[in-house]
């Protein structure tokens, strides 16, 4: 399917509207206020009512990943989340990028900074890297999203927590097909099926994506299985089995652009990454088995073990030491127990437990000549990755209206590396060790029923990767100069309902990071780091929900983010204090009218508005903002026996905006770009049975 024209895009918008308009007469009741449902939360470790959690923690719910969307990625349906940036969506070989209050900007490909868990099983790995191109967006029930530094709660993480819960065949039992199609021949297929029997239950999610991409070299194919059965064991026990399949066998790159040649063409890939074929294979499964008995001693014990494996290959986009491949091992066990009780005669709720995970990586490295031909091997290691921590935390009802929260954990880390190729006359075998203590303190007061406040002081730690630990001269060994950056997060809010149909939060953070882990260039396309000194975050986080009638929704999500070095210079004596932390907006504002008719009908409309970024440590490239508005679509039919079919569509970049979906902060040459699709559509139909 070609790209879509803006004369389509308004016609399709149009025609929508129109519909919308008569269909709109059939409602009866769009009037009427709607009384918004209270909310509970589990991610933040002790399960407690959205209301009443002194944290800056925002719910979206399954159905928000699915009705009408293309489903690529995540960003689609968290976006509406206050506090998040994503980029890197249409690369699907550097995986989508992800920070909120900044963490994790400084990632070249996937996420650091934030712990991201499916069925409680971590996406994270030891050294802090997440990848989550084997989260199953079909299966999605709903997604948790903590923000602001969160080791008290799990450990390695200063940016957050995103906690996805995926279907066990419970919720909506039943059969559907989806197919769709779209520009830059996007083609996908889902299949699910749910069910219970007496105690059993089963959820089985599998789909096919292939996706030309709307650059050269952007193609995309892949395949994934997402499997949960469960059992009630009685006496408020169950037992339930998760198993992911990945299979990815095709994912390009097309690498950045210098600014030049984007005004040439800002559809081509950049000339060695074709000539390399850049691009990534992956193959993972993970099986994750979890235990529940919710009257333990009178408390609820839940014990959690997984094992993943994951076979990588990958070349880069730039000749000499770029072929690279792993085999890893990722696996860990958990087990957490909380439980309501009475402290000094007053209502108490703790949760405390223990985590172990262990990464082993066996890692091959090739440099390649500029024709793509492999001239020799460059590394032979074992990686091995532990991580090992204790938390205890406890909320204690002062009064009725007055909540306390404390939270502490222990942490250690440890990274092995046994180099088993010393013909480079090179031997990188060595090892680091980082033991880190974080606590949390917070209170919330209850104003009303319907209002509260809360204040929370917390403390969290990063540690550099395996890639971070290189030396820029070349010398073998982990450096001994990298360290964790340590964050001190301040931070004050409030949520509540206003006129029962209005749910609203906002948050006010200031956090200061000590050691901030930051790129400082690159070297034929590796990038090395080192610790900037010190850096500060304050910001306000906005999020409205306004539930106008039964069929009118706004949601809104408005983040200011002043991120900054205040101590910062680098290896050639660059002084960058005061200057911004690139790669992040100062401005970023969602919004989303969505209309939801009792006769099938819906439509949405939602824009992203990001301002500009900085490219580079000294602030010499500013990257303009931009403004991106997507339409969706549908209706739904209900058929004979139980069945139905819905017919969807959608337009992205509907006014046809040229702007950038990744910048790649501090890239050698200039390459900071990387161009993102002009307006494009995509169709699709459901049948469920």
């Amino acid at each position: 399917m070609p790209a879509f024209t803006r004369r389509r895009a308004c016609g399709l918008l149009a025609g929508l509207l129109a519909l919308g308009g008569a269909s709109a007469q059939d409602e009866t009741a769009e009037d009427e206020p709607v009384v918004v449902d209270p909310i509970t939360v589990s991610a933040p470790r002790v399960e407690r009512a959205l209301q009443e959690t002194p944290a800056a923690v925002t719910v979206v719910d399954g159905e928000t990943f699915r009705e009408g969307r293309q489903r690529l990625a995540l960003d689609e349906a968290l976006n509406r989340v206050p506090g998040l940036y994503f980029q890197n969506r249409y690369n699907f070989a550097q995986n989508l990028r992800l920070s909120t209050r900044g963490f994790g900007a400084r990632a070249p490909f996937g996420i650091r900074g934030i712990r991201i868990r499916v069925d409680g099983f971590p996406e994270t790995l030891p050294d802090g890297q997440s990848q989550i191109d084997a989260v199953d967006l079909d299966s999605i029930t709903r997604a948790e999203v903590v923000r602001g530094p969160s080791s008290v709660l799990y450990g390695n993480a200063t940016g957050g927590v995103i906690d996805l819960s995926t279907a066990t065949g419970r919720e909506d039992p039943g059969t559907s097909v989806t197919a769709e199609a779209g520009s830059y021949d996007f083609y996908k297929l889902a299949a699910r099926q749910g069910g219970v029997s007496g105690p059993w239950a089963y959820h089985v999610s599998a789909s096919a994506l292939d996706y030309e991409g709307y650059r050269e070299q952007s193609e995309t194919r892949k395949r994934l299985g997402n499997f949960s059965v469960s059992r009630e064991l009685g006496g408020d026990r169950r037992l339930r089995a998760v198993l992911t399949v990945l299979d990815n066998p095709e994912s390009e790159d097309p690498s950045a652009l210098t600014l030049e040649e984007v005004r040439e063409d800002r559809r081509q890939a950049r000339d060695i990454a074709v000539t390399l074929d850049s691009g990534q294979e992956v193959e993972q499964q993970r099986l994750g088995l979890i235990y529940e008995d919710a009257d333990a001693a009178g408390g609820q014990l839940t014990l959690r073990g997984f094992y993943t494996r994951r076979d990588f290959e990958q070349q880069l986009p730039f000749p000499g030491n770029s072929l690279l491949g792993f085999d890893r091992d990722f696996f860990g066990v958990g087990a957490e127990y909380a439980r309501s009780a009475s402290l000094f005669g007053q209502p108490f709720r703790y949760v405390t437990g223990v985590e172990v995970d262990r990464q082993i990586d066996d890692r091959d490295r090739f440099s390649v000549d500029g024709t793509g031909t492999q001239t020799g091997r460059t590394q032979e290691e074992e990686q091995q990755a532990t991580a090992s921590g204790a938390f205890l935390q406890g909320d204690l009802d002062v009064t009725d209206r007055l909540t306390a929260s404390l939270g502490a954990r222990v942490d250690r880390v440890r990274f092995e590396v046994d180099d088993r190729f010393l013909g480079d006359g090179r031997d990188d075998t060595g090892s680091r060790t980082f033991e880190e203590v974080s606590g949390s303190a917070g209170l919330l007061y209850r104003l009303t029923p319907d209002h509260s406040l809360y204040a929370t002081v917390s403390t969290a730690f990063e540690t550099p990767t395996f890639t971070e630990f290189a030396k820029r001269d070349g010398t073998g060994g982990l450096s001994e100069e990298i360290d964790p950056q340590e964050a001190f997060n301040r931070e004050i809010g409030a949520r509540g309902f206003l006129a029962d149909s209005v749910r609203y939060e906002v948050a006010v953070f200031s956090v200061a990071v000590d050691d901030e882990l930051i790129v400082d260039g690159d070297v034929d396309g590796r990038d090395f780091y080192e610790n900037a000194g010190a850096t500060s975050r304050d910001g306000l986080e906005i999020g409205l929900e306004w539930f106008a009638t039964d069929a009118f929704t706004v949601n809104a999500a408005y983040t200011y983010g002043r991120y900054r070095f205040d101590r910062f210079v680098d290896v050639d004596g660059n002084d960058f204090a005061g200057n911004r932390i690139p790669g992040l907006p100062r401005h970023q504002l969602y919004l989303e009218g969505l209309w939801e008719g009792s006769n099938g009908w819906y439509a949405a409309l939602d824009g992203q508005i990001v301002g500009p970024v900085f490219a580079d440590n000294a602030n010499d490239v500013e990257v303009s903002g931009y403004g991106v508005w997507n339409l969706r679509g549908g209706r739904e039919w209900g058929l004979s026996g139980g069945r139905r079919v819905e017919v969807f569509g959608g337009v992205n970049n509907l006014f046809d905006k040229e702007y950038f979906a990744n910048i790649r902060a501090n890239a050698f040459g200039g390459r900071y770009y990387e161009p993102a699709p002009e307006a494009n559509a995509y169709v699709g139909a459901t049948l469920t049975f």
